[in-house]
């Protein structure tokens, strides 16, 4: 069973079930209440008919008058009550029941006594405590004449108000689950779109309900995302290609001309060889290190260390190399230790490729510096140099594989643009983030942010 089909038979139920609560009690209740109006009418017409024995009793001394035999016709017509009046002896001195015959003539005829059943209530009739009589009345258990076809009109019309919001349930359930499901059903496409890698093919959020908008902003998000990662999936592979063509290109032209004589294998022709054969090497060492760092799954052997004492040995260790390019290289670190929880080696090569990216990029007679500093959360190594700097286009992807805003340079350098992927990824695996802050021939400031927990 469809989505739609469900909510229509869930609303159309509900619709029904309400409808069934209200309605019912409503014509029951309306019917026990117009009984009771009419037995409470009929007690008062018993009323006037007893005042009027007394008061012709009181001044005929007899208990039957032409207006008593007048009102009881008329009560028997009108309100289908009928009587009977005994004297004091037990005698019948006057009754209207041969007018049952006539009552709710319109639908039972000459068969009433036989078909309604009369409701029998004697009320003795005294005098100074002397009884004079008994006046015996008679009423139907059950609505006949014209208050039966007032009832029978009111049952009609709630039924067929009853029919029609029926109706009316059956046309707004398939209205509204039409309208309730539109908003899955276009969600659900765009699912089927991204499934079948149709990538470009966003939701339009605007018509969607309020709580499918963000379900509808987050399937656009994700194929934004899905697009994104398909377009750097080929230009990984492209630019992959690409490193790997080039020193074997060499290689295979070199190690041809050997065998084809054409170049005797000198030491200076060999180490050359060797060294597009160290691109090759340190190429898959990147990549094997930026497969490890994107592990989801990478388990990270954190211990407390002294963020101090590491940062000076990363000054230590890149102070020579610092040296013979002329560059200055300084440090600066709080007189009061900080502590932090970290993988130590991973942390190490998060900022070796950081301070070595300050050095490649960073001219002679320049300077770079390595700071620490923290927050009540967080611990942040800063590595700020004045070297090239970095364009805004380039920022945006800078983290990116084989991304290099200066090829050229890079090339020359040995850099293959994976260095700060691998960066963003151990410091994605600590919880920590990276922010860059640049401007061309001003230099680049690197902080890495890292909890201290």
């Amino acid at each position: 069973m469809t989505l739609r089909s469900k909510v229509f038979l869930y609303l159309l139920l509900i619709s029904v079930i309400g409808i069934v609560l209200t309605s019912f009690p409503m014509l029951f209740g309306f019917e026990q209440q117009f009984s009771d109006y009419l037995d409470e009418a009929r007690l008062q017409n018993h009323d006037l008919i007893i005042e009027e024995i007394y008061q012709t009793y009181e001044r005929d001394e007899s208990l039957v008058s032409t207006h008593l035999e007048s009102m009881m016709r008329q009560q028997a017509q009108s309100d289908d009550v009928f009587y009977e009046l005994y004297d004091a002896n037990g005698n019948r001195v006057l009754t209207t029941l041969r007018m049952v015959n006539r009552m709710g003539s319109m639908h039972m005829h000459n068969h009433m006594m036989e078909e309604v059943e009369l409701n029998e209530t004697t009320i003795p009739l005294s005098k100074n405590n002397t009884t004079i009589g008994t006046l015996i009345a008679y009423s139907p258990n059950q609505l006949v004449g014209a208050d039966f076809s007032f009832f029978s009109q009111i049952r009609r019309n709630i039924m067929l108000a009853v029919v029609i919001t029926i109706v009316l349930a059956l046309f707004f359930s398939a209205l509204f689950s039409k309208r309730l499901t539109k908003s899955f059903k276009v969600v659900s496409e765009a699912i089927r779109d991204l499934k079948a890698r149709k990538l470009k093919a966003p939701v339009d959020v605007q018509t969607l309900s309020g709580e499918m908008k963000d379900i509808g902003e987050a399937v656009n998000d994700l194929a934004l995302t899905l697009d994104k990662q398909e377009r750097l999936r080929k230009q990984f592979t492209a630019d992959f290609a690409h490193e790997l063509r080039t020193p074997l290109a060499t290689l295979r032209s070199q190690l041809e001309a050997y065998l084809d004589g054409v170049f005797e294998p000198t030491t200076d022709r060999l180490e050359k060889s060797h060294e597009e054969l160290m691109r090759l090497v340190r190429l898959v060492n990147e990549l094997e290190s930026l497969i490890a760092a994107e592990n989801p799954e990478i388990k990270l052997n954190k211990k407390t260390i002294n963020a101090n004492q590491l940062l000076s040995f990363m000054y230590e260790q890149f102070s020579s190399s610092f040296h013979d390019k002329s560059i200055q290289l300084s440090l600066e670190v709080p007189n009061q230790p900080i502590s932090v929880t970290v993988d130590r080696d991973k942390l190490i090569q998060v900022l070796t490729n950081v301070i070595n990216n300050a050095l490649q990029y960073t001219d002679k007679e320049k300077s770079v510096k390595l700071s620490l500093s923290e927050s009540s959360k967080t611990v942040t190594f800063t590595v700020q140099d004045e070297g090239k700097g970095i364009s805004e286009d380039d920022l945006a992807h800078l983290f990116e594989r084989f991304y290099r805003g200066d090829k050229s340079r890079d090339r020359k350098t040995g850099g293959i643009g994976i260095g700060l992927s691998i960066v963003k990824a151990l410091v994605d695996a600590h919880k920590g983030r990276v922010e860059v802050k640049s401007k061309p021939n001003q230099g680049t400031t690197f902080h890495i942010h890292l909890p201290k927990q």
